[in-house]
């Protein structure tokens, strides 16, 4: 009988597992370094800033000259709780916010049907579109500020050409809201309408195609067929437009200040105004310290809401 001996098999060499290990190594440190420079303005400008607010919503702070600033723990946020004026402004804050992203949604959604559809000169009406994007909120304020101007400007001088009497649009307790509202609007509709127009344009045509032949109309078929496939990009505008609006301040400052008598008071406006005007900047920043905390349980909502649906896409 004749054994043949069965070379044993070639043990793995190391060197590659090392030469792998290097080279994952070498390329953390790559993407660490690459990260560094655009994680220090973040570190700088916003989470140093943000941890100080905090820590001074606990003090009693002030910009009184040479004031001592003293650890007062929950002093501020008791009195912050029996302020009506700031529970107001909450208010005022809610239904700023809540309106421009509901009408917002609505507005630009006609515009991206419009932009989608076969629209002569469609290049340049994209354009003319997205001029509002390019202004910053200081100058589409003064713009409408002068279109507001009960005296001069050109609202009231058409109304009065129709025999109907001007209107303080701003300085009026019940147009002074509505008004500011309209500006909100305008100015978010162009970001919106970009984001719905591209979530319309992946829809496949086939789905479109499919429910003419079935005899879907025009109003059928959006229903059915584009709403239900724009779903996540809505919500995901919605809720993001409703927090930048909840947060917004340059707007409404430069066009009314809060008033008439605080009836554009929004939350983040007042805290500027108790900081800068009343100088109480740790009642200030206690205020600011709630309005984190409402825009963290806010994009909880959304976040949870993401979440789900993305493990019902998954299963």
């Amino acid at each position: 009988m004749t054994v043949i001996d069965t070379p044993a098999a070639p043990t793995p060499s190391k060197k590659p597992a090392k030469r792998i290990g290097a080279r994952v190594r070498a390329q953390r440190k790559e993407a660490i370094a690459l990260v560094i420079p655009a994680l220090l303005p973040i570190i700088v400008f916003s989470a140093i800033p943000l941890i100080s607010g905090v820590a001074l919503g606990f003090t009693d702070a002030t910009l009184a000259r040479n004031a001592e600033t003293n650890f007062v723990g929950l002093d501020n946020f008791v009195a912050l709780g029996g302020d009506t004026r700031f529970w107001g402004s909450f208010g005022i804050g809610l239904v700023w916010a809540g309106s421009v992203a509901g009408l917002t949604l609505i507005s630009a959604m006609g515009l991206a049907l419009l932009l989608n559809s076969d629209l002569k000169l469609k290049s340049l009406t994209r354009i003319l579109a997205l001029i509002p994007w390019a202004m910053p909120p200081v100058v589409i304020a003064i713009v409408w500020r002068m279109i507001y101007n009960p005296n001069s400007g050109p609202l009231n001088g058409t109304l009065e050409f129709f025999g109907i009497p001007g209107v303080n649009w701003l300085g009026d307790f019940s147009t002074a809201l509505p008004a500011v509202i309209v500006v909100g609007v305008w100015s978010g509709i162009p970001q919106t309408t970009v984001l719905l127009l591209a979530g319309m344009q992946s829809i496949a045509p086939e789905q479109h195609e499919a429910a003419a032949v079935d005899g879907a109309g025009a109003v059928r078929r959006f229903w059915h067929v584009t709403l239900p496939a724009l779903r996540p990009v809505i919500i995901a505008v919605t809720a993001l437009d409703f927090i930048w609006q909840f947060n917004s301040f340059g707007l409404i400052y430069v066009l009314t200040e809060g008033g008439p008598g605080g009836q554009t008071m929004i939350p983040p406006l007042f805290t500027y105004l108790e900081a800068f005007r009343n100088r109480e900047i740790g009642y200030a920043s206690a205020m600011g310290n709630v309005l984190v905390l409402a825009i963290l349980v806010i994009l909880s909502v959304y976040l949870v809401n993401q979440f789900r649906q993305n493990r019902k896409v998954r299963a």
